[in-house]
């Protein structure tokens, strides 16, 4: 019950340029209460990314300035952003477009037009994930310090 609850407030960035499409999935994330941004251009992506630090991102393929594949890899190279889930969207659909978003380093895909129920399932599995990252990274730096603590203690001794 409380990882649903902490979903609720996750935040995602959806990345394309077509603002219709944009609009489309901000339509079904606020309907699950997700908090949602836009970004219109690969550039823009990657300024989002760095300002509001997404719990997961919407990636369109094919934009302007920067294409979806350099955004994916750029945050996939970054050890800030690398643990950021990303889902591509796209019109392409050619078995070659889904090798390179995954060489990209994307964790999921899905082809346009997209289906509703399919993309809210999968932003909640890629959420969850994230989720559970997060809480992991959490519990091993308690652990880490909770161990420095004990070291500390005993050599003082």
């Amino acid at each position: 019950m409380s990882s649903e609850i902490s979903l609720k407030n996750s935040k995602i960035l959806i990345a394309d340029d077509n603002h219709q499409n944009c609009e489309l999935l901000d339509a079904y994330l606020l309907d699950e209460g997700y908090e949602t941004f836009m970004a219109y251009d690969g550039k823009e992506t990657l300024e989002k990314v760095a300002e509001i630090d997404p719990d997961l991102i919407l990636l369109d393929i094919m934009m302007p300035k920067l294409s979806g594949y350099e955004v994916c890899a750029q945050l996939k190279q970054s050890a800030e952003t690398k643990e950021i889930p990303i889902l591509v969207i796209t019109a392409l659909n050619e078995m070659g477009d889904i090798e390179k978003s995954v060489q990209a380093g994307c964790d999921d895909f899905l082809t346009k037009p997209v289906n509703r129920i399919e993309l809210t399932t999968r932003v909640r599995s890629l959420l969850r994930v994230r989720h559970l990252t997060h809480e992991r990274d959490r519990l091993l730096a308690y652990l880490a310090e909770v161990e420095g603590t004990t070291r500390s203690t005993s050599s003082e001794s």
